[in-house]
């Protein structure tokens, strides 16, 4: 008999991806065609009634067309630009204060970690939403190949700077793209390193081949397409706080009582149906990560 652990953030069953797409789902890793497991343990379910999804999931249609990357373009349209670029072959280094420093080669990487699919809401700072099924594996698997040292307090991930990315010569913003987490926040189970969507490879405009994600935060800090990940003492400078810190701070955590200077971020807009329904704390996940921020109170947590 197969034994299942149910976690409490997981998404309701009748949200997990159709079986008929689940039964023929096929990742392309790296470049080399790589089949996932259509086994039912890799879609997960929801047993712990606390979390439910309360929204069905995005289109693929939209999740994949309607997209932020400012290297490509400011355009929501940026979708069609990022086909130029190439993601195989790709390296990943590890840089800081770690055991040793080094560069993966992106399949190497993925022999190491467990891949798994989960479905996560997400948060956009510009108030619109989407639920999106992600394959991939858990941060902390990230954290036992880096080996970070004890002085290691901050996790700065870096977005690829490619030849494809027609915006990286405006002088406007200060690339590389840079974003960050705690320590702490990265080894919390939520946090995830997306090489798959829907059941295909990340493609490019949704940060393939690798990204990173922690559901809780507004999507500004979910670095795409990343090539290095430094491990730090101190905090890093990120790339929205370095051009607006007013605005754009360190930690985004959602807080649909905490505005953005210029808009409301009492309630989102769902990407696809355009139905606009409440925003909530953490996104909705603050039972699994609220106890993250008790000890930060006096930190602007919120935006």
């Amino acid at each position: 008999m197969r034994i299942i652990t149910r976690r409490g953030w997981e998404i309701a069953e009748s949200q997990v991806t159709p079986e008929s797409v689940a039964l023929n789902r096929r990742a392309v890793l790296g470049g080399t065609a790589a089949l996932l497991a259509a086994a039912p343990g890799l879609v997960h379910a929801a047993a712990n009634p606390k979390f439910e999804a309360g929204r069905p999931l995005t289109d693929e249609k939209y999740a994949t067309t309607y997209n932020n990357y400012y290297e490509f373009d400011e355009s929501k349209n940026m979708w069609r630009s990022a086909q130029k670029m190439k993601t195989s072959p790709w390296t990943v280094e590890i840089a800081g204060l770690v055991k040793q420093p080094r560069k993966i080669a992106y399949e190497d990487l993925l022999k190491q970690v467990s891949i798994e699919e989960r479905i996560y809401r997400h948060r956009c700072v510009e108030a619109w939403a989407m639920t999106v099924p992600w394959t991939g594996f858990a941060m902390s698997d990230l954290l036992k190949i880096a080996e970070p040292l004890g002085s290691a307090k901050f996790i700065a991930f870096e977005t690829a700077q490619e030849k494809s990315m027609g915006n990286l010569a405006l002088p406007l913003y200060p690339w590389p793209y840079v974003d960050g987490l705690a320590i702490d926040e990265a080894a919390n189970e939520l946090a995830f390193m997306p090489t798959g969507m829907y059941g295909k490879a990340l493609p490019p405009q949704n940060g393939g081949p690798i990204r990173m994600i922690a559901p809780w935060k507004y999507g500004f800090k979910q670095v795409k397409s990343i090539v290095k990940i430094t491990f730090m003492e101190k905090r890093p400078r990120c790339f929205w706080e370095e051009i607006n810190g007013r605005e754009y701070g360190f930690w985004a955590n959602v807080n649909p009582d905490v505005p953005h200077p210029r808009w409301s971020q009492a309630r989102e807009r769902l990407l696809g149906s355009d139905e606009m329904v409440p925003t909530k704390i953490y996104n909705g996940y603050g039972d699994f990560v609220a106890s993250l921020y008790s000890g930060r109170k006096s930190e602007k947590l919120f935006m």
